[in-house]
């Protein structure tokens, strides 16, 4: 189990890029189960979840070359469907929320899908009622093995359907998209997620030859067709670690420009920082932001405390608040962070409070934050990384704290960031791995 040893208090100055996408390429790379044709995908993000997905892929029998450091080529034209019943894939697939969505392209091209119970985050209950539910409202049966913890779908024919789904579901959404692309007939998804990564997978669908109309709506309607070709695609930029480039920018008072950003899809990510007092600049494609030694929180017209929360696209995403927090820790001011979607992802805020910031947790889902304007800086300690959001926030509070903190368990930072250390190094940062 490897930790990171920061040394805080350091300024630091430069141009980072974005890597890829993670929530949008962990679907991207199940699509590639819908064709036997050759499907190319650039800008793949080097982090230990993707692998993962590419490494079950190639066990399923999906040929994988390595293009260059981040594109790949995958062509599934020799599936090896026994694996789904191994123990091996009970294991690997065990350790990966995002192996659920291989579920759905399968049960479209071979007519059957199978998964055991995904790891992931432990940040709360999270649910795979949606996706089986739209499988069975597409003709699917379902099996449950309670011992192994092991579901599984299978249809002889998928039918096109109208349905309503009880969640936005991104991964429900993707999952359920995939299988209905090769349905019999016109399937209409309501309540469906919008995100940025949804719309990247129904036009990299398109692009392969689905009937996928509403885009970018909560209403999708797809066309089934018969067969799927190749396509070539490329990940948009990880707009979550943009937001958390910003928080490392915000909390050491740096100077720092993020480069190619894709603004169109960001969404809500900017103004809710600008909300909380911090200054970004539009410069081309690119977010400069200036050193700052101090930001400040609006209130609400009527002078009440602004509420930072979690919505559904285009509202704000939920992987920004842990971020927003932190950041809030140093601020001018007083913000309610209100984190709707997941019960336990507030829950690194004791670590925090260790550091000396001043944060009430008044439920599971609801923090209240009391900024300290840079005048009582963070003092570092040792602690512990829960998930990849919270241990991306601690990191930051590290870079920003007065001495020298460690950081164990940081696999779940590296399950989400690609190279994280050598790119703090690169504009500055006081960072070392520690391998034990």
């Amino acid at each position: 189990m490897a930790s990171f040893k920061i040394e805080g208090g350091h300024k630091l100055n430069g141009t980072i890029t974005p890597q890829g996408a993670k929530n949008e390429v962990l679907q991207i790379l199940c699509a590639v189960l819908l064709t036997p044709e050759k499907v190319i995908v650039n800008n793949v993000p080097d982090i230990i979840d993707v692998n993962k997905l590419i490494f079950i892929l190639g066990e399923l029998g999906v040929k994988v070359q390595k293009l260059s450091k981040n594109s790949y080529a995958f062509q599934a034209d020799e599936i090896n469907l026994p694996y789904l019943e191994s123990a091996e894939f009970k294991r690997d697939g065990s350790s990966l929320r995002g192996s659920i969505m291989i579920v759905g392209p399968l049960l479209a091209r071979f007519g059957k899908g199978y998964i055991p119970r995904p790891g992931g985050d432990k940040i709360g209950r999270r649910r795979l009622d949606t996706h089986f539910e739209g499988f069975i409202r597409l003709g699917a049966k379902f099996r449950y093995n309670k011992e192994e913890s092991f579901y599984g779908v299978e249809a002889e024919e998928l039918k096109g359907v109208d349905m309503l789904l009880d969640e936005a579901s991104v991964t429900g959404t993707a999952n359920i998209l995939m299988a209905a692309v090769l349905a019999t007939g016109t399937t209409k998804i309501y309540n469906a997620a919008c995100e940025p990564y949804i719309q990247q997978l129904c036009k990299m669908l398109n692009s392969m030859g689905a009937k996928i109309s509403g885009v970018g709506s909560n209403l999708l309607t797809i066309q089934g067709v018969d067969a799927l070709g190749g396509c070539e695609h490329t990940v948009l930029p990880d707009m979550i670690e943009i937001g958390s480039w910003i928080g490392v920018a915000v909390m050491t008072q740096s100077e720092l420009t993020i480069k190619n950003v894709s603004w169109e899809n960001l969404g809500q990510i900017p103004n809710v920082f600008r909300k909380l007092g911090i200054t970004l600049e539009k410069r081309n494609d690119d977010i400069y932001i200036p050193a700052q030694n101090s930001y400040k929180i609006q209130n609400y017209i009527d002078g009440s405390v602004l509420t930072v929360a979690d919505a559904p696209w285009p509202g704000f995403t939920p992987d920004l608040l842990s971020i927003v927090l932190v950041i809030a820790t140093q601020a001018k001011g007083t913000v309610l962070i209100h984190q709707k979607m997941f019960e336990s992802r507030l829950f690194f805020v004791d670590k925090l409070i260790d550091m000396g910031a001043k944060v009430i947790l008044c439920d599971p889902h609801r923090a209240t934050v009391i900024g300290q304007n840079h005048k009582s800086q963070l003092k570092a300690t040792k602690m512990t990384s829960p998930d990849i959001r919270a241990g991306i926030s601690l990191l930051i509070a590290a870079l920003s704290a007065n001495g020298t903190s460690i950081i164990n368990n940081i696999e779940q930072i590296d399950r989400g960031y690609e190279n994280i250390e050598a790119r703090l190094k690169s504009i500055g940062a006081k960072i070392e791995r520690i391998e034990d």
